[in-house]
């Protein structure tokens, strides 16, 4: 690798400073100094960057894409958006570890939410060596999810542990952060976490003590009872003695637009009493999941065979519809304001991709439950959703908080269909939209929001500034035309105005688009 300069940027250091027009000489990898701009540089490569900024590259707080390395099809959503690190493995949803008694419970379970992905192996180092092996596009920081640790030690079980059962849990969680996980994920609206008790998280998240490692959570509700959930996940930091981060953080549903400041004012009490909790939030006023997660939790907590087989039976479906008719639980339908707010994004054959619950049932003859529940059978319940349930002055107030970072939650790379365009145009959405045009944000602000604070919460070193001896992981932009091009009817497409992307020194996206290397490396806490 050579020496190389970034000539007469305006270099935004992601620690929310000013920014000022420099250059930056990058070598072996790393950031070896920052100069008053010049026009003498010898012989050493030069590359002008008058009229463009340079910033850390991107990361990516809440990704999906435990998956991409394994994949033999690069998956270039996040790099061409300047992202340069993902912290992977949220909500409860690790690929691994997995049980040898438990593992075929786990795969099927995983198919909800992942492309079919086989690997070899059952602990988290095994997982690791893998991916390791496979190498990496953008650097990875993986998560342990709880809902992969409660299956593996006793399966789907709607009760409290056994004392063995929890050992186990905690035997698994601590090999993981052993190998190199950067904290403890869970998902509590998702089966089987959704059955465990605010003192079995606790006691899970003591292993966290002493380590650099941190506890995210998908609080248990996001609508109705999001006060009580976001003061759960307060109580585990608290109980436990460690660092939290809230993820995704929004107010589905219009009944509970503004409460977004609730939760807000919840965490600025929980810091100042000593706990530390954090956000991230995605740019969108829609979320997406898998599409059975429209089910109640009677049902959606069931193993795959079982859950295909009650959707079978008149009866079954009949109480769905009327449970599906009411808004006093957590209710993506009602949230989403009726059938007409859930956009079917990805199914396996193809059909009804881009539709509407809605349309989908006067396509099909049927009202929405049935059309609901034709989609779930007919796909083995590999479908996911689009819910159009949220605020835009709920995302500007949650993007304004100082303690909230900006995550994707773009689902995993290889899925079939019509993806949440936040998969390939988050960051530079919040650089065009809540930046240049609605000015939610400075631009300094929002580079830190997306690498020094990240870097700061998660604990990874040396990324997310530039500085000396910093990792050359940068992206240099127009920050007068970047922009986000993906669209709900289009979103796989790559954004405008990111003329480069290095990680680890490597040019990996130029102005041609992804250049093929990996250059990435898997990130520890520190």
């Amino acid at each position: 690798m050579t020496r190389s300069v970034l000539a007469g940027g305006l270099v935004i250091d992601g620690t929310g400073a000013e920014g000022y027009v420099a250059d930056v000489t990058i070598d072996g990898g790393e950031i070896v100094s920052i100069d008053p701009a010049s026009d003498s540089h010898g012989s050493v490569p030069v590359r002008d960057l008058g009229g463009r900024v340079v910033a850390p590259g991107f990361i990516d707080t809440h990704s999906h894409a435990d998956n991409a390395p394994l994949r033999a099809e690069a998956d270039v959503s996040k790099i061409l958006q300047g992202v340069t690190t993902e912290i992977v493995g949220n909500c409860g949803l690790s690929l691994a570890p997995r049980s040898r008694k438990r593992g075929e419970a786990l795969s099927s379970y995983l198919e909800r939410f992942f492309p079919v992905q086989e690997w070899q192996g059952e602990s988290f180092v095994d997982f690791l060596a893998l991916t390791d092996r496979a190498g990496y596009i953008t650097n990875y920081a993986p998560l342990v999810g709880h809902n992969t640790l409660r299956i593996a030690a006793m399966g789907f079980e709607a009760r409290e542990p056994t004392a063995a059962e929890a050992a186990e849990m905690r035997r698994m969680l601590e090999s993981a952060l052993d190998a190199g996980a950067v904290g403890f994920t869970s998902g509590l609206v998702y089966p089987p976490g959704r059955f465990a008790g605010t003192v079995e998280l606790v006691d899970l998240a003591h292993s966290l003590v002493g380590r650099p490692a941190l506890y995210a959570s998908h609080v248990r509700s996001e609508s109705g009872d999001r006060i009580a959930a976001a003061e759960e996940a307060i109580t585990v930091g608290r109980d436990a003695g460690v660092r939290v981060q809230i993820s995704h953080h929004k107010a589905m549903g219009k009944a509970h637009w503004g409460e977004v400041a609730l939760t807000l004012a919840l965490a600025r009490d929980a810091r100042a009493s000593g706990v530390d909790v954090r956000f991230d939030v995605y740019p969108y006023t829609a979320s997406s999941t898998s599409l059975a997660s429209c089910l109640p939790a009677r049902l959606a907590g069931l193993p795959n065979d079982e859950l295909l087989a009650a959707l079978e039976r008149p009866e079954i479906v009949a109480t769905l519809r009327r449970e599906l008719a009411m808004d006093d639980w957590d209710n993506h339908v009602a949230q989403a304001g009726g059938y007409s707010g859930i956009l079917i994004a990805s199914t396996y054959d193809g059909r009804f991709e881009g539709q509407t619950l809605e349309e989908a049932a006067r396509e099909l003859g049927v009202d929405g439950a049935d059309a609901l529940v034709h989609v779930l059978l007919s796909e083995r319940l590999r479908a996911s959703m689009i819910c159009f349930a949220m605020s835009e002055a709920d995302v500007e107030a949650a993007m304004r908080d100082e303690f909230t970072s900006i995550g994707s939650d773009g689902l995993p790379p290889g899925l079939p269909g019509k993806p949440h365009p936040r998969q390939w145009g988050t960051f530079p959405r919040v650089l065009s939209r809540y930046v240049r045009e609605r000015g939610v944000l400075g631009l300094e602000q929002a580079v830190h929001r997306m690498t020094g604070l990240p870097a700061e919460t998660f604990r990874l070193p040396g990324v997310g500034r530039i500085a000396e001896g910093y990792a050359a992981d940068l992206v240099v932009f127009d920050p007068a035309g970047i922009e986000d091009r993906a669209t709900y009817a289009d979103p796989e497409r790559g954004p405008r105005g990111v003329d480069a992307v290095y990680v680890n020194g490597v040019e990996v996206v130029s102005t041609q688009g992804f250049t093929g290397r990996r250059a990435g490396r898997r990130l520890r806490s520190a």
